[in-house]
């Protein structure tokens, strides 16, 4: 129980002890005492219980010392407090988001030392965290532990996680400013010593700050330490850089480039339009199936998406598998999404059908040897296809640079022939998230309306919109 009611007394002398000087203080109607061998410590401790008391700091009764020392005293290393999050995480976590989560707390443990006296190799130590400690799997018993508890590690490995784990500061030792800093300075750099990318950052700064706020949840820290720090994530601009995306001409020469690439090629054909034409994200598009179309004879199609299956690594899903079938990115598990499809696409996936047929459970695109699509086989085409394409100067460059881009060209090209709600016509640079309300209406595009006073500047004459600015080519 903790009180207020504290009454702290002088020292008293007491010359036939060999601990002469006792410090005597009251918490509640339990008196408490101390004795030292110097008077100057007992002084010392007496200003600690006094400035304990300066600070409004309760006391406990039934250990006589102040709420901070309490704490601390019961206070885990952060490094077994890291556990108990991860484990705490998992089992509601989605498989790329439990590596991510392993990621931002194996950057950040290292720095979290009393000292660095007989430290592993940093590569070692990070091994150690990320595939080791903070990722879990089955034991024989079918719990979730550790897998440095489940599995026989290399030596180099255990004798790191024993060295963290001796040397890892308390979790109470958070309450100081420079160690905070000191945790989100880590954040920011490589282990080379270089920055880190903007994103990256972004993306460990809240593992980080949840990993404090379960502390809080646990009573382990008084308050969340992040706002002693005057210390700012970097800025992020959600906005596409417009030079690198492949405008229409130039994205229909990469898809055209993929089907010339042997069977392979002809096969992901339709893959790489279902990114283009539908705007899907790869991750959507390795799962669609045929029931997922609807193909008329002529005219506009649409296809409904209800799932994503990222590749993440098979260390980090529940079914071992490579990649994690999940619902879409930031919906409900079970929502789905309606795209409307051009024509083009239409075909594509009818001649796709037509000559590649389907998988047992209806997939579209499987992988050379019949398994789920994987993003290195399809990345090697789409490499392939820059070769085909693309200038010397222009495959140095971020160009179309991964088959994501052809998702930022869909979108691009969307926004500019869509009128966007409250606005006459469609702005010149627009942001990617804004594509998001239009996606959702599920209208085929249309061309934006201009102002009486845009077609008194151009002549009198209905300019078509171009998508020139969107890519070079």
């Amino acid at each position: 129980m903790l009180t207020y009611d504290v009454q702290i007394w002088g020292i008293r002398k007491r010359p036939d002890r060999a601990a002469a000087y006792q410090l005597r203080w009251r918490v509640g109607v339990q008196p408490f005492s101390k004795s030292y061998k110097i008077k100057a410590q007992a002084d010392g401790r007496r200003s600690e219980l006094l400035a304990a008391l300066r600070k409004r700091e309760q006391f406990d009764t039934e250990t006589g010392l102040p709420a901070s020392e309490v704490q601390a005293a019961q206070s885990p290393p952060w490094f077994a407090h890291a556990r108990e999050y991860v484990a705490m995480k998992w089992p509601n976590a989605s498989a790329k988001h439990r590596a991510s989560i392993a990621d931002a707390l194996a950057t950040v443990t290292p720095r979290l030392v009393k000292d660095n006296r007989g430290a592993p190799a940093p590569r070692v130590l990070r091994t150690a965290l990320y595939s080791w400690a903070f990722r879990l799997v089955l034991d024989q018993d079918g719990e979730l532990v550790a897998r440095i508890d489940a599995e026989e590690a290399p030596e180099a490995i255990v004798e790191a996680l024993d060295w963290i784990g001796r040397k890892s500061l308390d979790v109470s030792a958070l309450n100081t400013p420079t160690v905070v800093r000191s945790a989100l300075d880590a954040l920011a750099r490589k282990m080379d010593g270089t920055a880190a990318a903007d994103n990256t950052v972004n993306r460990k700064v809240p593992v980080v700050s949840n990993c404090l706020r379960y502390a809080v949840e646990l009573d382990r820290l008084p308050s969340l330490p992040l706002t002693k720090v005057d210390w700012t994530p970097p800025e992020t601009d959600d906005e596409i850089d417009f030079r690198y995306v492949p405008g229409p001409a130039l994205a229909r020469k990469l898809i055209d480039a993929v089907g010339e690439q042997n069977d392979r090629g002809r096969h992901l054909k339709a893959f790489f339009g279902c990114l283009y034409y539908a705007a899907t994200r790869p991750g959507e598009a390795v799962g669609l199936r045929e029931s997922d179309f609807t193909l008329p004879e002529t005219g506009w199609g649409q296809v409904v998406l209800s799932s994503s299956s990222p590749r993440v690594g098979s260390g980090w899903t529940d079914s071992g598998e490579s990649y994690d079938s999940r619902g879409l990115k930031k919906r409900a598990r079970k929502a789905t999404r309606e795209v409307p499809i051009p024509p083009v696409l239409v075909r594509l996936i009818r001649d796709h059908i037509a000559e590649f047929g389907t998988a047992e459970d209806g997939r579209l695109f499987r992988a050379a040897l019949g398994g789920s699509l994987l993003s290195k086989e399809y990345g090697d085409v789409w490499k392939a296809a820059r070769l085909a394409v693309l200038t010397p100067h222009e495959i140095k460059s971020p160009l179309a640079k991964v088959p994501y881009g052809l998702r930022a060209a869909g979108v691009s090209l969307w926004l500019e022939f869509w009128c966007l709600p409250g606005r006459g016509s469609p702005p010149r640079r627009p942001q990617h998230r804004r594509a998001v309300p239009l996606l959702r209406q599920g209208h085929p595009p249309q061309p934006a309306p201009r102002e009486p006073a845009d077609r008194a500047r151009s002549g009198g004459r209905q300019r078509p919109v171009t998508t020139a600015h969107f890519g070079r080519r």
